[in-house]
């Protein structure tokens, strides 16, 4: 197990602070960014779980609050304001890379539902990062999938990994998901979870949220060392 001190910053996003947690191990030859939900900051068990175990396992990670969720609004920032966050994050994430003598290092994009559809958002206008990772990605609103939030992903070629709870409202019918992914071609990967639901809850499993972002972190290791040849 490495250790990783988590250290509090502040990014400047257009002139707006926003606060991030960065965490780098000994050793570490990657990082992902990581964002939150609509509903949920960065300090969310879920988040912070998944974050340090990732950490545990080598990788370096940053995550970080949306401008709204710094404000203390409740409605998620529309995705101009959204994008630019994703971003400035990225940008410091290089620089942070950079000055741990790592210039160049893979930077991975990943966000809980409403931060990795912004995240993939980012990347189909130009944002670079050497992957895109979903958790539970938000395909249509519950109820409503005449409605899907996907016509920006077929052009995206980065590797890009769905990790998607069966019972998810947000992906219902599952066929739907199934035929996004086949669309985006083979560097698009879905994994799904059995029983899980949005929150990768699974019924009848209680568990606390801060193991079950641990658990997620398992398979999102495995696939950033399967694209990622510098992670040793």
């Amino acid at each position: 197990m490495n250790t990783a001190a988590e250290q509090p910053i502040t990014i400047d996003v257009d002139g707006v602070p926003v606060s991030a947690v960065s965490a780098r191990p000994p050793g570490a030859t990657t990082t992902i960014v990581v964002a939150h939900g609509a509903g949920a900051g960065m300090e969310h068990p879920f988040m912070s779980g998944f974050t340090r175990a990732l950490n545990d396992d080598g990788i370096a990670t940053l995550r970080f609050n949306f401008p709204y969720r710094e404000a203390g609004r409740k409605f998620p920032d529309r995705p101009p304001v959204a994008i630019a966050t994703w971003r400035a994050v990225m940008d410091v994430a290089a620089a942070r890379a950079a000055a741990a003598g790592r210039p160049g290092e893979p930077i991975w994009a990943s966000g809980k539902s409403f931060g990795g559809r912004m995240a993939s958002m980012a990347v189909a206008e130009g944002m670079p990062a050497a992957g895109l990772v979903f958790l539970g990605y938000p395909l249509h609103a519950p109820g409503k999938p005449e409605k899907p939030r996907d016509e920006h992903l077929p052009g995206i070629t980065v590797p890009m990994l769905f990790l998607q709870g069966r019972n998810d409202p947000f992906a219902q019918p599952t066929e739907q998901l199934d035929d996004v992914v086949a669309r985006v071609g083979p560097n698009a990967t879905l994994d799904w979870i059995a029983e899980a639901n949005h929150s990768f809850e699974v019924k009848g499993a209680k568990r606390p949220a801060a193991e079950i972002g641990a658990g997620l972190a398992v398979p999102v290791a495995a696939f950033m060392r399967a694209h990622s040849p510098t992670i040793e």
